[in-house]
């Protein structure tokens, strides 16, 4: 009896604390939608392995002119949480939670971010053929100042803790980690760019999503669109721009990887520019692509910029 005890009772131990890591690991993960490429890296970063991440508007995909599919409406049906940029920048996404019937926890992560206003107070839109106004006197595209960008990560931290208190510890050493690498990454961008002279900061791109990365980092971009790829471009806007270039010194042009260049293009040729780059607005980068984390992003464009902009 001795014997067998001495094998049973540690044999009993083992499979206890089997079933307790078993148990442990097969806590449900915490089910996540994010509304595009850039909100679901900042959603990877706090959550790691404690959720199922979904991207509705992939990498190099424009959120401006997406239309939801079978595929995404299921995702939001099942999701927990379904993190949002906000100011009117997903167009789908009301049509979307309806049609879906989801219940989920809908966080906009621009909440207690700098907002810079629209000058042009909203854009039109198309809904099959019909044209429609969308107010929107609050310029989207908070994430292209880092400063934003540590408010979106905290957002998703608190987010996450309220949904899976068990994880809370995690997620918020992630967010801890993941905001120093955000503090470094904005004084390096300060620090790169400090180098331009005030006659080589001044540039052209397709529609203004890099607002706040001026109003933060201190250059200034043109665009013949404004906030949103939905709002075309009159042939007198692109006329006006011209004729404004010539008033600025302008550098470079650069083409954005969500959408065609064929309008910058023809502006750069029009005004004498060279074509510097394609810069990352409003997506990620696939895997394989220069830019598929939001840090890499950032680098990039600046890499970018400085490449064109600097003196010769």
């Amino acid at each position: 009896m001795g014997l067998l005890r001495a094998v049973v009772t540690p044999l009993l131990v083992s499979i206890a604390a089997f079933s307790a890591g078993t148990a442990g690991a097969s806590e449900p993960a915490l089910k996540v939608v994010a509304s595009f490429s850039i909100i679901n890296d900042f959603a990877q970063q706090i959550g790691g392995d404690r959720i199922t991440l979904t991207s509705i508007v992939g990498p190099d995909s424009d959120a401006h002119m997406y239309e939801p599919t079978p595929a995404d409406v299921k995702a939001v049906a099942q999701a927990d949480i379904v993190l949002i940029n906000g100011l009117m920048f997903e167009g789908f996404l009301a049509r979307l939670i309806a049609a879906s019937g989801s219940d989920a926890e809908i966080v906009t992560l621009t909440d207690n971010a700098e907002i810079l206003q629209d000058p042009q107070g909203g854009h039109y839109h198309f809904i099959g053929d019909k044209a429609v106004f969308h107010a929107a006197p609050e310029d989207p595209h908070a994430w292209q100042s880092v400063s934003n960008a540590q408010v979106y990560v905290s957002n998703i931290a608190q987010a996450f803790c309220a949904a899976d208190p068990a994880g809370c510890s995690a997620y918020e050493a992630n967010q801890q980690r993941y905001s120093a690498t955000l503090t470094t990454l904005d004084d390096d961008i300060r620090e790169q760019l400090r180098t331009l002279p005030e006659s080589r900061r001044t540039a052209v791109v397709a529609h203004h999503a890099f607002r706040y990365f001026e109003n933060a980092y201190g250059l200034t971009f043109l665009a013949p669109q404004g906030m949103s790829t939905e709002s075309e471009a009159s042939a007198a806007n692109v006329a006006g721009l011209i004729d404004e270039l010539q008033a600025q010194q302008v550098s470079a042009v650069f083409a954005e990887n969500i959408s065609s260049p064929r309008l910058v293009e023809q502006i750069a040729t029009e005004a004498g520019l060279p074509m510097g780059g394609t810069l990352y607005s409003d997506a990620l980068s696939s895997t394989a692509g220069p830019a598929p984390t939001y840090e890499a992003m950032m680098r990039y464009n600046v890499a970018t910029l400085m490449s064109a902009l600097t003196p010769p």
